[in-house]
């Protein structure tokens, strides 16, 4: 129903903030939600400062008389076979084919190395400029340089030289056929499904959708075990991407681990909003999400305490329940862990060149014509972080060498993107990522505010070494801003694949130690030079202490669901919300 207020015609002022607005907003679709005006102001900042500094140019100077030289004397060099003056970063696979090593190939290769080197050193350690200036010119440079590399050249390429003389045209109408399915995709169509398969070869544990509501439902996942321990454990994912990152093949599923491991399992499995949810708040994804799911867990599975564990997003939403719940008295919480989640957000990694309230406002201004920040420019982002990699290496295999993409378990996930409500994601950017309210003490809850340090539950966090989403130094601060029993573990990987490390995965190992309440502080590189790694899983380490914190794998399973509470079976897992695009 329309309200008179609704109908009274607008001020001046309102249609001026409108036209903003909408400008804003079509600036953004272009820009993928950067601002063009800190981009201006980075670039003025680094030029600046450098103009000003004639000792700095005489520097690079003499950097670039240095490399120009180390590229003479390696094209003039006898022995192919000695070592080059430049080696790309360890992460930069783009020259590793055999190829690259002979001429004239080489001579390119160590010709971009050599001048990216320069431009790094360019836009590094300049007094003056703001940190974060210098952070923003320093990746723009690496998306130009990334862009400019001899790899993506077909020409230049000897991998792709290699790949077309052995299979002629046949590569470049593979490409094209690859090149249409993705600009096909872009404008909207579906994709087509050749890979794994959500419900049957992914996110296929055994379970039962026992709660729905308009944020998520909640998956209870059917016992492996004549017996198992008393406490169940409650999933709290992120709701950037679908659930079953934590779900994947049976092989590598933490869900189904958990499960055969005696656990009783409930997992969150958020809704994929769309502009109706526009104006659903941080809180209501608190309240009505994992508020919600505590609520529904302790009725199906009553007079037991309950494991919470959270992922990435889902670790910070939990942590702020767990806080308030102890501000409040709530004592349903045997422990707490946190894969992957910031509590923190000082040192929360690249991510944060994409905000300040420039580019929060452009941010704004698109969500609030759209309702929801699109998955596909979420995901846009997180590309950018590793461009070389995920962007320029994929479309050199993908459209000049005619090659599929991988049909694996975690190429499907990463595809499977969400939407996010406009107004939640605009609070969970400002008050977390912007003004760090939670690790600071202004982060309210029912207009009181609350405090890490009240969880006195023990805490077991992970924390993932090549992290570009939820760098582990980030992740390690939870032992600053806490007071109780902590376990903290580092393993090796990505904020994704060191997470999905199971048992019997090949070159894994993790650092991990307990510090006791009452235990001094130790900073987080003192803290790994330690710890020696220790080969293997962490997920049996993670299993040891829930075991440790919990009663003895000696309870009968709970029924599936408590219908006569109000919780019955509602559909087979995943459910339906994970099949929402």
């Amino acid at each position: 129903m329309t309200t008179p207020k609704d109908n009274a015609p607008k001020s001046p002022k309102d249609r001026h903030a409108a036209l903003d607005q909408a400008l804003h907003a079509a600036t953004a679709k272009l820009t993928n939600g950067l601002s063009p005006h800190a981009t201006v102001a980075a670039w003025a900042d680094w030029m600046g400062h450098l103009a000003a500094a004639p000792g700095r140019q005489m520097d690079l100077w003499d950097r670039a008389t240095r490399n120009a030289t180390a590229l003479m004397q390696d094209a003039l060099r006898a022995d192919p076979a000695a070592a080059p003056p430049f080696q790309p970063d360890h992460t930069d696979h783009r020259f590793t084919h055999s190829g690259w090593g002979q001429p004239p190939f080489r001579a390119w290769a160590q010709g971009y190395l050599a001048t990216q080197d320069w431009w790094q050193a360019a836009a590094s350690d300049l007094p003056g400029v703001q940190p974060r200036n210098a952070e923003r010119v320093r990746f723009m440079l690496r998306q130009m340089l990334d862009a400019a590399s001899p790899s993506n050249a077909p020409a230049l390429n000897p991998e792709i030289i290699e790949t077309f003389s052995e299979k002629g045209p046949e590569v470049l109408s593979a490409g094209m056929r690859h090149w249409l399915a993705d600009l096909s995709q872009a404008a909207g169509a579906q994709p087509e499904d050749n890979g794994p398969r959500v419900g049957q070869d992914i996110a296929c544990t055994p379970g039962q959708v026992v709660f729905r509501n308009h944020l998520f439902e909640l998956i209870q996942y059917a016992p492996q075990t004549e017996t198992v321990h008393a406490e169940p454990v409650l999933i709290v994912p992120a709701w950037i991407m679908k659930y079953y990152i934590l779900d994947l093949s049976p092989h590598n599923s933490l869900i189904n681990w958990l499960v055969s491991q005696g656990h009783t399992v409930f997992c969150m499995s958020w809704v994929n909003p769309d502009a109706e949810l526009a104006d659903t708040s941080l809180d209501e994804y608190r309240r009505d999400g994992v508020m919600a799911a505590l609520d529904a867990v302790s009725q199906i599975v009553p007079g037991q305490a309950i494991h919470g564990c959270g992922y990435c997003l889902g670790g910070t939403i939990l942590s702020i329940a767990a806080a308030t719940m102890a501000r409040d008295g709530d004592d349903r919480l045997a422990s707490l862990s946190l894969l992957a989640a910031q509590t923190d957000f000082s040192e929360a990694g690249e991510l944060l060149l994409f905000l300040d309230e420039s580019q929060l406002a452009f941010l704004e201004d698109m969500m609030a014509e759209q309702g929801t920040l699109d998955g596909h420019q979420m995901a846009g982002a997180f590309q950018a972080l590793r461009a070389e990699d995920l962007v320029w290496t994929r479309a050199v295999r993908r459209y000049l060498m005619g090659e599929d993409d991988r049909a694996t378990d975690m190429a499907a996930w990463n595809a499977d993107t969400t939407r996010m409500p406009a107004r939640m994601h605009s609070e969970y950017l400002r008050s977390l990522f912007l003004e760090n309210r939670l690790s600071a003490g202004r982060f309210a809850v029912d207009g009181r505010v609350i405090a890490l340090r009240d969880i006195h539950v023990p805490i077991f966090a992970v924390g993932t070494e090549t992290d570009h989403i939820a760098p582990w130094h980030s992740v390690y601060k939870i032992a600053l801003f806490t007071q109780s029993e902590l376990t903290f573990c580092l393993t090796s990987g990505g904020h994704n694949g060191g997470i999905v490390s199971e048992p019997g995965h090949k070159n894994r190992h993790y650092r991990i130690s307990c510090r006791k309440a009452g235990d001094l502080y130790a900073d987080p590189d003192s803290w790994a030079e330690n710890h020696a790694p220790q080969e293997g899983s962490w997920w049996r380490e993670w299993g040891r202490w829930l075991a440790a914190h919990g009663g003895a794998r000696n309870a009968a399973p709970p029924a599936m669901g408590a219908p006569d509470q109000g919780f019955p079976p509602l559909d087979p897992a995943p459910g339906t919300y994970v099949h929402i695009r």
